[in-house]
């Protein structure tokens, strides 16, 4: 079986952890386990691996002071694992740079998709001829370096705030509604749409010279956001 990827998989509780590593070695990933956040994080700065799997809800070092901890220094991809009904958890670990997550209780085979899903997303730009660079005034995004640019300055972008970005400036002007942005960046049929709404957010917080009064993107009430470039 080839190996699709390296996951580090960061869970208090051993049972989820074996269901997890076995579901996502079926899928041929390469899995690495840790049971508490301290040994998740010595893990991840030992060898970086290929995405993590991490559960927010852990004694100790809790999974969203150890997303904010890794994303100081990398952005490999990140899937949370949150409780059922802990929606605050959810937009608190996507504002620190999350990628995508999975309520608990939940599929693992599910899970083992939605990794799948976004290491595809990730390596995309890998894997595609370069590019056009997208322009906006000061801004600039560069498919084939999978990087974005704004006034001379590298933003620290994670894969799903990439995607997006690189959809806003390949639609300048036109009003999406979060489900289809959803469908088109997320790759989702369905889903929590507020995964949208954090992640628009994110974005302003970036490329907005003030975020509370957004001049690219902006919101379309009772529709969506549509990008606005900025005025030469």
């Amino acid at each position: 079986m080839s190996e699709n990827g390296r996951i580090l998989v960061v869970d208090d509780d051993e049972t989820v952890r074996d269901v997890v590593r076995r579901y996502l070695e079926a899928g041929g990933f390469s899995v690495e386990l840790a049971g508490d956040g301290v040994d998740g994080l010595r893990r991840f700065g030992e060898r970086e691996p290929d995405l993590v799997v991490l559960d927010v809800m852990m004694p100790g070092l809790g999974g969203l002071e150890v997303c904010r901890r890794m994303r100081e220094t990398s952005q490999v991809p990140v899937v949370l694992l949150t409780a059922l009904g802990e929606e605050e958890d959810r937009i608190a670990g996507l504002r620190l740079g999350a990628d995508d997550y999975v309520t608990k209780p939940f599929s693992p085979r599910e899970l083992a998709l939605r990794v799948s899903s976004v290491l595809r997303r990730a390596r995309l730009p890998a894997r595609e001829p370069v590019g056009s660079v997208l322009v906006d005034g000061g801004l600039r995004l560069m498919p084939d370096a999978h990087q974005a640019v704004l006034d001379g300055r590298v933003l620290p972008l994670t894969t799903r705030e990439f995607d997006l970005l690189a959809y806003f400036l390949a639609h300048p002007g036109t009003a999406f509604s979060r489900e289809e942005l959803l469908e088109k960046v997320w790759g989702w049929s369905f889903g929590d749409q507020s995964t949208v709404t954090v992640h628009v957010r994110r974005l302003r917080e970036k490329i907005e010279t003030d975020p509370a009064k957004p001049a690219r993107i902006a919101t379309v009430w009772g529709v969506g956001y549509r990008y606005d470039p900025v005025q030469p």
